[in-house]
């Protein structure tokens, strides 16, 4: 099974870590899974995203930046 869930993120970035916790959490309870990208690691996502980390996709579409909406989440993984 492949993650449905993708969040763009980066070391050191506070909303980074509570996006992915709200990710973890939604994705645990739905059966989900989920990866998480450093954009940092490649200089075409970090011009891409620049400071609207985290950025979450869900079936490989933008959903969310900067916080994540746990029943929107939801919502789109039902």
């Amino acid at each position: 099974m492949s993650a449905r869930v993708t969040l763009y993120s980066r070391a050191g970035c506070h909303l980074c870590e509570e996006a992915e916790a709200v990710v973890a959490r939604v994705c645990a309870d739905l059966g989900e899974e989920y990866a998480v990208v450093d954009v940092d690691g490649d200089p075409e996502l970090q011009r891409r995203f620049t400071d609207e980390v985290p950025v979450t996709f869900v079936d490989g579409r933008q959903h969310d930046f900067w916080r994540v909406d746990e029943a929107r989440l939801r919502t789109a993984l039902a």
